[in-house]
């Protein structure tokens, strides 16, 4: 054995980042190399709770090596996060900072930097499910009834009309948005104290869950300010057809001679007005038809809850725990949806006039337009479905460092409450739901990119480099193309139930202070005389976007992105081809960016 392997007696005495490892009350120190059921169940390393270790930089194929050559290196990778703690939020009250990330012209800056929230005294209480009986039923925002509309315009109002410093007030809780996601909060009370460590709530599989319970406590104060408990939000239903333009009772600055409170100044005024979301916007307009726009909306839908979200981590995001920090963040992924409509229908709504994009383009303003909530519902609304569609591989993480994730909110009783991951997941014990058609197929399920004609293509001639020929970090201020080798080729359909085909574009390095925009296209080998290849097309894997945050002490954040091949390579007629073609194009901010590698991989898909 190499002079180089420590083993596990060796006393360690070290300043770095202590390592927990999860823990087996009854056995004692073992390694699992078991192969992962599915792409998100790390192999884990379990010690008893006494036995913590705390390693300096030592290679984790060293370690494995010294417990004994139990692991391959390949299977390495997961390591840190099954020797984490997840990630705990702070006293809101207490442990809060200005908001430092992510915006660019802080000078200029529309809305204050100041988010952290009143402080009442109060000391942090557990969550309670509410024992009510009824249900909030949250509706269509294009298709609310007079009485639903009325009540929500005087909820906002209410809470609009309290003064800034009440926790309920509606500046209150636009800067819980700016706090969680511009670097208010740090990770002191995460794992063993990481003061120097900023919380980020994007990027990550922590997405999710944190705006659902935003969204939880946000409903319940309207309600609350109104008598009302059977309040419930309205949702921007923009994977309808009949619900992509912004609702129109958000549209006009006066009601009746007064101010609408759901009205914000602060939007793109050519987005106003009989026009239908762009749910992959890149910053530009298309000059395309209505039918058009909607056709590919709705492939759009599918593509993130279906094609690019078929699987835990494709879906919710990377790992992200204690000690990572936002900027390097251990590589993770951002989730499809996260990625995708979500990032689009943010930038398509701010006012690209205003200096960070405000309100909705730039994550610290995003709260102060009151179209964030009912969009925010719709992506929560997202999760319902994707989990409902009772796709073989659509399940929660079920890692403890996702279950035991935490964060802390004022609740409609000004009431500091500590939430955790784990209770968000079951809609009827949160006594919330969707309204939804029951006779309804949705039509983005119908969506998928029809398959291309074999006419319409040619086998190209064109050179392109292969990943193994190409130096990386690649940066992407033109047009990338690459060959990457695929694992399998010709799977049989009973194959493809047992693992997805995932492009992996890793390691991507961009400012964050910018918009961030670029697409992925895969064997585009179209005729020269066919249409430029669009995102309605079956060649478009899905995009990367990124709205401004992050850290200003390093403006470059690393990311990674995930998009489903197994669907594509049929609706290409590429299936059995040995190598796959890569484009990437950049939209926009991309003159920095950088990719640190690209790969497919065969993610396995978990039994039912």
């Amino acid at each position: 054995m190499s002079s180089s392997l420590l083993p596990l007696n060796s006393s360690f005495i070290t300043t770095h980042r202590p390592i927990k490892a999860r823990t087996n009350q009854t056995q004692g120190f073992r390694v699992s190399c078991n192969a992962a059921p599915d792409a998100h169940n790390d192999n884990k390393l379990i010690l008893p709770e006494s036995q913590k270790l705390i390693l300096p930089n030592v290679d984790r194929r060293n370690l494995l090596v010294g417990l004994g050559g139990l692991c391959t290196a390949a299977s390495l990778t997961s390591l840190p996060a099954a020797m984490a703690d997840p990630i705990t939020a702070p006293d809101i009250t207490s442990i809060c900072k200005d908001a430092s990330a992510g915006i660019r012209n802080k000078e200029d800056a529309i809305r204050t930097l100041k988010c952290c929230p009143p402080s009442l005294g109060k000391t942090i209480k557990p969550f309670v499910f509410p024992k009510e009986r009824t249900v909030r039923m949250r509706w269509p925002a294009h298709n609310g009834t007079k009485e639903q509309v009325e009540k929500y315009r005087a909820a906002i109002q209410a809470m609009r009309d309290l003064p800034d410093d009440h926790p309920h007030s509606f500046v209150s809780q636009a800067k819980i948005h700016c706090a969680y996601c511009n670097g208010g909060y740090n990770q002191v009370d995460s794992g063993s104290g990481f003061p120097d460590v900023d919380i980020q709530i994007h990027n990550s599989w922590l997405f999710f869950p944190f705006h659902r319970w935003y969204l939880y406590f946000y409903e319940r104060i309207l309600g609350k300010l109104i008598n009302d408990p059977t309040f419930a939000l309205p949702f921007w239903k923009w994977d309808e057809p009949a619900g992509m333009p912004i609702p129109e009772m958000f549209v006009p600055a006066t009601i009746d001679g007064k101010p609408n409170p759901l009205y914000d100044v602060y939007r793109n005024p050519n987005h106003i007005q009989e026009r239908i979301v762009d749910l992959d916007y890149d910053g530009q307009d298309k000059d395309i038809p209505d039918k058009t726009q909607i056709d590919c909306n709705l492939s759009t839908v599918y593509r993130d809850l279906v094609r690019n979200g078929a699987d835990t981590l494709s879906f919710f995001g990377g790992v992200y725990v204690a000690g990572d920090s936002p900027v390097g963040n251990s590589d993770p992924s951002v989730g499809s949806v996260e990625s995708g409509s979500h990032t689009a229908v943010h930038r398509w709504v701010g006012d690209t006039t205003q200096p960070n994009g405000e309100d909705m383009g730039n994550f610290y303003s995003a709260g102060y337009d009151p179209v964030f909530y009912i969009h925010h519902a719709n992506v929560d609304r997202m999760w319902k479905l994707w989990k409902e569609l009772g796709i073989p591989g659509h399940v929660e993480p079920t890692e403890p460092d996702w279950l035991n994730a935490s964060f802390v909110f004022y609740d409609e009783n000004e009431d500091l409450v500590r939430v955790y991951n784990k209770d968000s997941v079951n809609l009827n014990k949160l006594k919330f739901n969707y309204m939804e058609n029951s006779k309804e197929v949705f039509p983005w399920r119908k969506s998928r990119p029809a398959r291309r004609s074999k006419s319409s293509q040619v086998q190209s001639t064109e050179v392109v480099k292969t990943v193994d020929q190409t130096k990386f970090p690649v940066r992407l201020n033109k047009i990338l193309k690459v060959r990457v080798k695929r694992p399998a080729v010709k799977r049989t359909e009973a194959e493809k139930e047992t693992a997805n085909e995932v492009l992996l574009i890793k390691k991507i390095k961009y400012d964050s202070g910018n918009y961030v925009k670029f697409d992925v296209f895969v064997n585009d080998i179209l005729k020269p005389d066919q249409p430029p290849t669009s995102p309605c097309d079956p060649e478009y894997a899905g995009g990367f976007a990124q709205i401004p945050h992050g850290n200003m002490k390093s403006m470059f954040m690393t990311s990674s992105a995930r998009f489903g091949l197994t669907e594509l390579f049929e609706d290409t007629n590429t299936d059995g081809e040995e190598y796959a073609t890569v484009t990437l194009v950049p939209r926009t901010g991309c003159d920095d960016l950088t990719i640190g590698d690209i790969k497919i991989e065969l993610v396995p898909i978990p039994k039912a």
